[in-house]
């Protein structure tokens, strides 16, 4: 194993680090990374990714398009919403999901355009 990609000798930029770490700390990152959680699913990135598509879906599209059964798209579309990145409009007995905001939006394509980019270069 190679130790080319660590530090060989321990010593640290004080001030970057106590500068960086009050950031860092003021910051609340359990939320963030449960987002990230939701999404690391392929399944539910895939039902982002369709709801950047069309901007309105019921679950019975979305089912379709993941090729999943209609109680497997509730399921993840109920994680989506937990986590804030989808909302739901019922109209008669239809259910009607979209995206929470832009900023879900722009996550999923900046995840797909930085994926791209490195396929591109390898």
């Amino acid at each position: 194993m190679s130790n080319k990609d660590t530090c060989e000798i321990y010593c640290y930029d004080e001030d970057k680090v106590e500068r960086v770490s009050k950031e860092v700390n003021k910051e609340n990152f359990s939320g963030v990374s449960q987002l990230f959680k939701a999404l690391a699913d392929e399944n539910r990135a895939k039902i982002t990714y369709a709801l950047c598509q069309d901007g309105e879906l019921c679950v019975c599209d979305i089912a379709n398009i993941i090729g999943s059964s209609v109680a497997t798209a509730s399921h993840h579309l109920r994680t989506l919403r937990k986590q804030g990145l989808v909302k739901y409009r019922k109209e008669g007995k239809l259910a009607f999901y979209s995206l929470d905001d832009e900023h879900v939006n722009q996550l999923i394509l900046i995840a797909l355009a930085h994926k791209k980019e490195k396929e591109e270069n390898v």
